[in-house]
């Protein structure tokens, strides 16, 4: 059987880890749509039933971090007439959750991870320095600021109370840094399993992570070790779903104290290790995983389609094959037996004409049907590490900001088919409406064909998403009615906003590139039907760091400006007035980041920090590393 003729068949074979299971017996849970395993060879009857073997070549967790965010300020109890009462904080995407990054500041001080090498050259060498590490800066008054210690360890960071957590690679370090000239470290937990992604939220933190199934020993499950101690997740408390899905890794979700390190709550769920997105709300956890859909039963569905493509006896046996009680890889291989000898009993002549028309016919099939062949699993963790229920929609998110939760409603937006084993299936991308159980219950389907979504934001009822290809569809939908979301506007124009942010209620800005330059756009969106561009600056560079991670973004509505880093500088813009407007550059500085604290900004780079006053944007001080 050749290739061609059945790509998607051989595919699926050539990818054997990528197959289904059927259901082992397990304990029943309170939540929709789940179950637990309820003893170590329960979960190996659920892993020999779909044989999963080589899965580890396609790594594990590919996950999509770039996102959409929210600004906001919290409140610094005033000890003195010395502390600063207002103080920017990381650029999230849920007020009050924070998320890891290079850079957190209690107003005080700001703690800033750097890696990599610093160059020059001498009269003789080049020379280096590494800088893996996080640097303590005494940050106000800003007369003051000095470089007060260095910790030798260096990742995304988070702070709470005298408390920093460093997540460094595969272990995360615990410091105290209440005498910052002085930090001690307070714990250390190192990671058995790949971290995916992290939130502190109400003094705790959330860690997510994942861990390839060992097919031998599937459970327990131990995500990482305390002080030498291991972590255990007993089979009781890892839970499938009930509909069949392909299975290869284990998502675990964790509680830590910040303060001690200690672990409060675990519970872990099995799904596919595709590309996995978090998105916490402050009622639940959700993470997705991107699987592929019934392969036979797609084969089985083209052929009744097709009925004069294949003979009828050939039809029956497909179609029988789907009830089979053997595993989804053993249906596969059966399908392909199927398919092979009835090729072999074809002349050369027809087998030829079959070939031809198997492959034409299945890309028009594909094209209609694209919805049936990739999709999203999505899990629901709720805050005390109980699995609430799972569900699924066609396609696949692009990071945690296609996914909100809004009263008792999950919102998500997907791109399907395009796919590189489907390149002749055109793209489009929908927006699926959940309930508190995961079932879909409403839907807007096929924005922006042939193109792919590239940023989403949702602000309440609203939703807003932007695709490209060629031009840049701003598209507005009104989500008002969880059953009946409708596309209200859309906007075209060129180049693409990667990075979406509310400046106010009724505008929204933003940021990608049109051509090899950076645009900004401000839109206003108070006519849901009528979308405007109200105004566009087309930068110098050719890239920022926003366009990867919305935590380079900084958002000061005091002054009406946001904060930009390029790969040149870093670039302050005006908003006021409803004009884009650059009101100042900071050349010469790598810029990463920047905060507030009080009136004064402070761009953040791997070489320096340079401190401007926010009142006549004039440089007051800076240090260099």
């Amino acid at each position: 059987m050749k290739y061609d003729t059945l790509i998607l068949l051989l595919i699926i074979t050539l990818l054997i880890a990528l197959s289904y299971i059927s259901i082992p017996i397990g304990e029943v849970s309170e939540a929709e749509g789940v179950k637990r395993f309820s003893s170590e060879q329960d979960f190996k009857s659920y892993l020999q039933e779909s044989k999963l073997t080589g899965l580890e070549y396609f790594g594990f967790g590919a996950v999509g971090t770039r996102a959409l965010a929210e600004t906001t300020t919290q409140a610094i109890a005033e000890e003195s007439k010395t502390e600063p009462t207002r103080v920017s904080e990381t650029n999230v995407q849920v007020a009050g959750i924070d998320e890891p990054d290079i850079v957190k500041t209690d107003g005080k001080q700001i703690y800033f991870s750097s890696y990599g090498y610093r160059y020059w050259w001498g009269m003789e060498k080049i020379s280096y320095q590494s800088q893996w590490e996080t640097k303590v800066v005494k940050a106000f008054p800003p007369s003051d600021m000095s470089v007060e210690a260095k910790i030798e360890k260096n990742g995304d960071l988070l702070l709470y109370n005298n408390v920093l957590v460093i997540f460094s690679g595969d272990k995360i370090y615990g410091y105290d840094v209440s005498i910052p000239e002085s930090p001690k470290e307070l714990w250390k937990i190192e990671l058995n399993s790949s971290m995916i992604s992290a939130r502190l939220f109400n003094g705790k933190i959330y860690l997510i992570t994942g861990k390839t199934i060992d097919q031998y020993h599937p459970c327990p499950i131990k995500p990482l070790t305390r002080d030498g101690v291991a972590v255990i997740i007993e089979c009781s408390s890892i839970y499938y779903p009930v509909e069949p899905i392909q299975v290869d890794a284990t998502y675990n979700a964790i509680i830590l104290n910040p303060e001690s390190g200690n672990v409060e709550k675990t519970v872990s769920f099995v799904g596919s290790s595709g590309s996995s997105v978090v998105y916490m709300s402050t009622n639940a956890i959700y993470v997705t995983y991107s699987y592929l859909g019934d392969i036979v039963e797609i084969f089985s569905n083209f052929f009744r389609e097709n009925s004069d493509l294949i003979p009828s006896y050939i039809i029956e046996k497909v179609d029988k094959l789907k009830d089979y009680d053997i595993s989804m890889q053993s249906k596969i291989t059966e399908l392909y037996i199927i398919l092979d000898q009835y090729q072999s009993s074809l002349s050369e002549d027809e087998r030829m004409r079959f070939e031809n028309e198997l492959s034409d016919r299945m890309a028009d099939y594909s094209e209609e049907h694209k919805r049936e062949f990739m999709k999203t699993g999505i899990a629901k963790i709720g805050l005390d590490m109980n699995v609430l229920g799972a569900g699924n929609v066609p396609g696949t998110p692009l990071n945690q900001f296609s996914l909100d939760e809004y009263e008792v409603h999950l919102r998500i937006a997907v791109t399907v088919g395009g796919w590189w084993w489907m390149s002749s299936t055109k793209t489009a991308n929908d927006v699926y409406v959940l309930d508190n159980d995961l079932n879909i219950v409403g839907s807007v389907k096929d924005l922006g064909l042939t193109e792919r979504i590239y940023s989403v934001r949702f602000l309440q009822d609203k939703g807003y998403l932007v695709t490209f290809r060629q031009t840049d569809p701003f598209y507005v939908l009104d989500l008002a009615d969880p059953a009946k979301p409708e596309l209200k506007g859309e906007l075209k124009i060129p180049g693409y906003s990667s990075y979406l942010h509310p400046i106010t209620k009724d505008k929204i800005l933003g940021i990608g590139k049109d051509g090899s330059n950076v645009k900004v756009s401000l839109f206003d969106v108070a006519s849901t039907e009528n979308p405007r561009e109200l105004d566009k600056y087309s930068l110098s560079e050719y890239w920022s760091d926003i366009l990867n991670t919305h935590h380079a973004f900084l958002l000061d509505d005091k002054h009406e400006i946001f904060f930009l880093p390029g790969s040149r500088g870093g670039y302050v813009f005006s908003y006021n007035d409803d004009e884009l407007k650059l009101v100042k550059t900071v050349s010469e500085i790598t810029a990463k980041r920047a905060v507030y604290i009080e009136d004064f900004l402070y761009i953040i780079g791997d070489d320096k920090i340079v401190v401007l006053d926010e009142n006549s944007w004039e440089r007051t001080n800076e240090i260099e590393f």
